[in-house]
């Protein structure tokens, strides 16, 4: 056993070389000292030398991970650490079920997984052998069904009977919820439906004060909203009851039967190096050249456009006129085209070298296909994720539409073509008059047309192209607003609900898109509604709190855990109410006034590829949010005041009210938060990928390397071995495209150990394509980003959104007048919570001394 190194004669030297070491990590000259002669005492009292204490030396890192940098509190923070470790140890894992209990849990699920099962596969069977018995059996056990719900829906129960019943039913759908398959999901969406319809089934027959005309207004106003939020619920448990996933139909053999194709790339005023991508993307395509024509429709007239497209090789259209935007500027095209199919691209959307071959299957197999869909990926952050800090770590707000309401539609035949990214049939575009122009919506109206004409359509939810994302959160509200607009144009002016052509699956699912933009108006109700009993004193819902909580709150359960389990993959819970806030204020209006004006309104052209330089608060969007927040602290102050001095019987309904201002505060934190934009200084966004390259220096040494990371600009690579590099030395880049490999002239950017950051110099159009064809354009650049997300977790989600809309809350009140007190309180609260122990990493997996280490 060795002695404690302090004891031995150069125990001066040792501890003159500990406090440097801990002045260079950032101490204090007191801290220094301190910490040292703090390790000096635990050198005396401790047996720091024995395995244990060695082994917890050596896991420092994982075991105090707050301990980042030494601070002349370290010692207390270490103790309580050390105390929380032997209380929860990091492994096993603490407070654990019983390993014989986890067992019979996973039985139970799988027995009722393979009892649940048995239904389904019998139903198939069924439907195999008689498909007009096995429906009359469908539509006789959905009407007794019905007529059970419609009994449970309208029972009237006491108070008491309400919470064994919903008792019974949330412990149903949280058993349901642990068990695979899609019968369970059905179950669950009945249960979920059972307590929604119950809900709103006592809200208009026993909640409504039809003797105060203040409180029949204010509540009359909440039950449209409640209406409306039920009948989207309804309408999406439809659509999305069984998503289709469909897959790729192979193509013929010979490649001489293959259709031609018109590839259009629409542009008016985007940056040329956006479109060249697209471009070299669109050449880049695995189909016979004499059978794809690539085109490039500028309806800006530049005239390094059209230099570019005669260098490229492609056919360059500039219209004289401009009616109509994008729509306008598609059909213009049309007339000159003479392809068997038209795919449509946006100018930043780079689509994969395998996107016709993914896509254009489907139209052999079926004749009657008009239309093949596939989902709009982006590969940089949109307003969201930048400045929520969530990209990559979140679902994009797109992916619910995209990863699940479109494989819906496909199910029910109602996939919606969205602009970008599809084929279309050109002899079904000829026969509904082209691109819809009615609307600014053109691309979900043409869709209905083909629809109404008989034609089928097709959802394929691999992404096989990427693009930009909104660089602006006033520049995503703008397209959105577009979005909203148009698709109530269409109600109006094309309603789904009417005329002929389409069956009622299709009617619904389209109704159902277009019903959901008209949710600013609802959602504004939802912020303010507590505020009409806490300041007005209107009885919005008139019964008592106890009958609220048992008639409301299972309804926000099951509603909760249903669309979680149902949605769980493309949109984490809650984050849709911060969505929708965001949105609210701005598509009220628009809405609304194309109900009643359909025709108002213009196309505005969604900007991409901008730069933030500095993170600042957007106070022209974020100005409706400040007055709502105002009204719900004003709210919460009425509330505490009524509290005080109110009706003694009141104060169970006031802190209802007050929990459901406290939860509105949240969401529209959570929507302030997202109006704090944040620097956005890469002109060409980083997509991270991970696939074998090679760098070759001056010398002719060649070292293998992986791709971490690639943009237009330039590449990240992780090296096998480190390499003396110097900033601006010439490399060549080489990787691999098939059997052949291409090689890349760049120069180094940074070099730090393993990690090397290449430049790319400017390549010619051969160069440019065959970069496009080894990253961007590559079959399986896209196709696992959404796997790597990780699972929903309520109330993890619901943590996440109330940390983020909180802290927003604390930035603005540092650059208030009142900065200066929250940085010193923020300080102190920092250094008050660096005491507080941390859990150890989950992967840290603490290793057990070996006999060899006791001995030394």
């Amino acid at each position: 056993m060795s002695s404690p190194r302090w004891l031995t004669p150069h125990a001066g030297h040792w501890l003159r070389l500990r406090h440097r070491w801990l002045r260079r990590r950032g101490a204090s000259r007191l801290g220094a000292t301190g910490l040292t002669l703090a390790w000096l005492l635990a050198w005396t009292l401790l047996p720091l030398e024995r395995a244990n204490w060695q082994m917890v030396m050596a896991h420092g890192r994982a075991l105090f991970p707050h301990m980042t940098h030494p601070r002349a509190g370290d010692p207390l923070r270490a103790l309580l650490q050390v105390v929380w470790l032997l209380i929860c140890r990091p492994e096993p894992r603490p407070f654990q079920w019983p390993a014989s209990w986890r067992r019979a849990w996973q039985r139970g699920t799988r027995s009722l997984s393979a009892l649940l099962r048995k239904p389904e596969e019998v139903g198939i069977e069924v439907e195999q052998k008689a498909p007009r018995t096995a429906r009359w059996h469908s539509v006789l056990l959905c009407v007794v069904a019905g007529l059970l719900a419609l009994l449970c829906i309208t029972q009237p129960f006491d108070l008491e009977q309400q919470l064994v019943f919903v008792l019974l039913l949330a412990a149903m759908a949280w058993v349901l919820r642990a068990v695979p398959g899609r019968y369970p999901m059905l179950m669950m969406m009945v249960l979920s439906l059972t307590v929604s319809c119950r809900y709103i089934w006592w809200r208009y027959t026993s909640t409504l004060d039809w003797l105060d005309p203040m409180s029949l207004f204010c509540g009359m106003l909440l039950l449209f909203a409640e209406t409306y939020a039920w009948v989207v619920l309804i309408l999406g448990y439809w659509q999305t009851a069984w998503p289709l996933h469909r897959p790729p139909a192979p193509l013929p053999d010979d490649p001489a039967t293959w259709p031609s194709v018109d590839l259009m790339i629409p542009t008016y005023n985007e940056d040329l190096a956006i479109v060249k991508g697209t471009v070299y993307a669109a050449l880049a395509q695995d189909w016979p050249r004499d059978k794809l024509t690539v085109w490039l429709l500028d309806d800006g007239g530049r005239e390094e456009f059209r230099q570019f497209a005669e260098g490229a090789g492609i056919r360059y259209v500039a219209r004289p006129t401009h009616e109509h935007a994008k729509a306008g500027n598609i059909n213009h095209a049309l007339k000159l085209a003479q392809g068997e199919l038209v795919a449509i691209f946006d100018c930043d959307h780079l689509p994969t070298r395998s996107f016709l071959q993914m896509t254009v299957g489907w139209f052999f197999k079926d004749p009657a296909l008009g239309l093949v869909q596939t989902p709009h990926h982006f590969f940089s952050a949109d307003p969201f994720e930048r400045n929520l800090q969530r990209f990559r770590k979140m679902p994009n707000e797109g992916a619910l539409f995209y990863g699940l309401v479109q494989d819906g539609n496909d199910m029910w035949d109602a996939t919606f073509f969205c602009g970008s990214c599809a084929v279309i049939k050109r002899t079904a575009l000829n026969e509904i008059g082209g691109i819809a122009v009615e609307t600014v919506t053109e691309d979900a109206h043409t869709s209905l047309r083909l629809h109404r004409l008989g034609y089928t359509s097709a959802y394929i939810r691999i992404p096989q192209a990427a693009g930009l994302a909104t660089e602006s959160l006033s520049a995503h509200i703008g397209q959105r607003i577009r979005w909203a607009r148009g698709m109530v144009q269409i109600l109006r002016l094309d309603n789904p609900l009417f005329g002929k052509g389409i069956n009622l699956g299709q009617r619904l699912c389209y109704f159902n898109a277009m019903l959901h933009f008209l949710s600013g108006i609802p959602r504004l109700i939802f912020l303010t509604a507590p505020l009409a009993f806490l300041i007005l004193h209107a009885y919005i819902i008139y019964a008592p709190a106890a009958a609220i909580a048992l008639y409301m709150l299972p309804h926000i359960f099951h509603c909760a855990i249903t669309n979680s389990r149902l949605q769980g993959k493309v949109r984490h819970s809650f984050w849709g109410e911060v969505y929708e806030t965001v949105l609210a204020w701005y598509i009220a209006r628009p809405t609304t006034v194309a109900l009643f004006a359909p025709h108002k309104g213009t196309f505005n052209v969604t900007a991409k590829g901008g730069l933030t330089e500095e993170v600042y608060l957007d106070l022209g969007v974020s100005r409706p949010y400040l007055v709502l927040i105002l009204l719900n602290l004003i709210g919460l102050g009425f509330g505490i005041w009524r509290i005080g001095y109110g009706l003694e019987d009141e104060v169970p309904t006031v802190l209802l009210s007050m929990l459901w201002t406290l939860y509105n505060l949240t969401i529209l934190g959570g929507a302030l938060a997202v109006a704090f934009e944040s620097r956005q200084v890469r002109t060409n966004p980083r997509v991270e990928m991970s696939m074998t390259a090679a760098i070759k220096l001056a010398s002719g040494h060649i070292y293998p390397c992986t791709l971490k990371d690639y943009s237009n600009g330039g590449v990240g690579l992780q090296l096998a071995t480190a390499l003396t590099l110097q900033e601006k030395d010439s490399v060549w880049l080489l990787l691999r495209h098939g059997q052949r490999e291409v090689a890349f002239p760049a120069k180094v950017q940074r070099a730090f150990g393993h990690k090397l950051g290449l430049e790319l110099d400017p390549m010619d159009k051969d160069q440019h394509i065959a970069f496009i064809q080894c990253t961007f354009a590559r079959a399986d650049t896209w196709s696992l980003w959404q796997t790597r997300l990780g699972r929903d977790r309520p109330l993890h989600s619901l943590l996440d959104i109330s940390l983020l809309g909180w802290r927003a809350y604390w930035r603005l009140l540092r650059d208030s007048p009142l900065g200066g007190i929250c940085i010193v309180a923020e300080r102190l609260g920092r250094w008050l919570l660096s005491f507080v122990p941390r859990r150890v990493s989950p992967d840290f997996r603490y290793q057990a001394p070996t006999s060899e280490t006791v001995k030394g």
